[in-house]
């Protein structure tokens, strides 16, 4: 099943994609319900009279719980590295060794055809090409195969990019913080992992991955250049803690799936940073499509610098 969530009138509603159609299901059932069923619940599931694609206004397929983006693709760490943080773009070994994450923000998350603001104060805004899963069932602890079962569907990730802001806070040795922080885009409907099945082939998913501006191809990868599968990243996300239904696990940037790596790479900004008006299109197969806009953002509001501390201790 393709879940989709839409407004037709100024009205929130769910339903299922099919031929090009929105078919509503019943007002009980929530996507958290849909993401818990089995693919024999959904298919008895009582669906409503079609609604035309051109009628409804495409929403994220899911209000998450969390977000948790991971970094999975080697190439494009070989070339953001370069890029953001700076040095000579050296992998790190420690890359290797686990799979990292940092958790971004829930309340950003925009429609897979909203227009997208440029966050305040931000001279290099980038887009980042992304497969997300979510979660449909709780757990913790995990192993990958018993995270298999508690992955619901997939649906593609745009993690926007302010790299300026990006690149001066984590000098900080923190990681992202403002520079990720406007918007997060997930479209254009969850695909259930049943679905997805058939592309799977040495545990990987094999899905092909492109990201357009403007109409013209910036970077293209496959999903099954992921180093861990989804299942293992789900697994280690429940190391020590729960992973719950509507909980969203990003695959980190594909190989050139971004402006900053291909910025390392040649040393130089070109492609150069989006700006007002430019349009990212992202496609993934097995998927779909999203389509955004960029638009003006607004001036940051002031905030001090530090104040030098006034009661320090003699130590």
């Amino acid at each position: 099943m393709r879940i989709a969530r839409y407004e037709v009138a100024g009205v929130d509603q769910l339903g299922a994609v099919r031929d090009g159609e929105i078919l509503p299901l019943p007002e009980r059932v929530g996507v958290l319900d849909l993401l818990a069923m089995s693919p024999t619940e959904r298919e008895d599931l009582e669906l409503g009279q079609p609604v035309a694609m051109s009628e409804a206004r495409l929403l994220s397929p899911v209000e998450p719980v969390t977000i948790r983006d991971f970094v999975t693709f080697e190439e494009h760490v070989e070339g953001a590295v370069k890029a953001v943080v700076g040095g000579g773009g050296e992998v790190t070994p420690e890359w290797y060794e686990i799979p990292t994450f940092y958790f971004t923000n829930p309340h950003a998350i925009t429609g897979p055809f909203d227009d997208i603001p440029v966050p305040p104060g931000c001279g290099l805004f980038d887009f980042e090409l992304e497969v997300a899963a979510v979660i449909g069932g709780p757990g913790r602890d995990l192993t990958p195969e018993e995270a298999e079962d508690r992955i619901a569907g997939y649906t593609i990730f745009n993690d926007w990019s302010a790299r300026d802001l990006q690149g001066h806070e984590m000098r900080i040795g923190l990681g992202p913080a403002k520079g990720k922080d406007t918007a997060n885009t997930l479209g254009p409907w969850i695909v259930t992992a049943d679905e997805l099945e058939p592309y799977r082939r040495d545990g990987r998913l094999h899905l092909e991955m492109t990201v357009s501006v403007n109409g013209e191809k910036i970077g293209d990868d496959t999903l099954a250049n992921m180093a861990w599968s989804f299942e293992e990243l789900a697994a280690y996300a429940s190391r020590g803690t729960w992973v719950c239904p509507g909980d969203v696990l990003g695959s980190g940037t594909c190989g050139r799936g971004c402006l900053a790596e291909l910025w390392g790479r040649a040393g130089r900004r070109e492609p150069p940073p989006l700006k007002v008006g430019d349009v990212v299109t992202m496609a993934v197969e097995g998927i779909g499509e999203i389509s955004n806009r960029v638009v003006e953002g607004t001036e940051p509001v002031a905030v001090p610098r530090a104040r030098p501390a006034g009661y320090r201790r003699k130590r």
